[in-house]
């Protein structure tokens, strides 16, 4: 839940009663994308004119701290594979079943996956039930929890990165080398094929390249 107190009108000093302010104030609660709005206090004054102009300048200062509390929490209500999409990344980089996932100020993410599976590409990639990695527009780094096979062989792939978006090429980091494949590949997120634990990929050489 994000809250910030925000002014929903001053009252002007009327000419019955010049020497009279008051000022109500309410909470705005965000909610699971509801906004709830709440009296939190009232204050009144005597000293009308000077009084009012504070009023005005306590609202501009609560607006602004309410819109930067509510564009501060975007990623709340976005899936990853539309963060994925907001970072320049296709969405089908990460399989369907996705349930749960963190990500911080600095672009570090874990996503959950509902079961550990392969998925069919070009080449077949296989998803722990963990993924992690660093995100930044166009690429992930330090990538963790996603392998691809070659030659029978599977290979951590290490990070990703989408080349200029008019060549519609993107990259995956196995080790010595950059594994190329088309963007329209991954436009969306592919079924994957569960797999148990003795059907697990076993890791081969970085030394082997493509």
């Amino acid at each position: 839940m994000i809250s910030s107190v925000f002014k929903l009108a001053p009252l002007s000093p009327s000419p019955s009663s010049p020497t009279n302010t008051t000022c109500f104030f309410f909470f705005f609660l965000l909610h699971q994308e509801t906004l709830i709005l709440q009296p939190y206090y009232v204050i009144t004054s005597s000293t009308s004119t000077m009084f009012f102009h504070l009023c005005i300048v306590l609202s501009s200062l609560l607006i602004a701290s309410f819109a930067s509390l509510a564009s501060s929490s975007p990623s709340a209500s976005l899936s990853f594979y539309e963060v994925l999409r907001s970072h320049g990344l296709p969405m089908g980089l990460l399989p369907k079943g996705v349930t749960d996932f963190v990500i911080d100020d600095n672009g570090r993410f874990e996503v959950y996956l509902d079961q550990a599976c392969n998925a069919k590409f070009e080449s077949e990639l296989h998803y722990d039930r963990n993924v992690s990695g660093n995100l930044s527009y166009g690429q992930i780094g330090g990538l963790s929890g996603i392998s691809a096979q070659e030659l029978f062989l599977w290979f951590p792939v290490k990070g990703i990165r989408v080349d200029v978006p008019s060549s519609g090429l993107i990259y995956f980091d196995v080790g010595v080398v950059y594994k190329q494949f088309s963007l329209s590949l991954f436009e969306t997120p592919p079924d994957c094929k569960a797999v148990h634990g003795d059907e697990r990929p076993q890791e081969g050489s970085d030394s082997v390249s493509f």
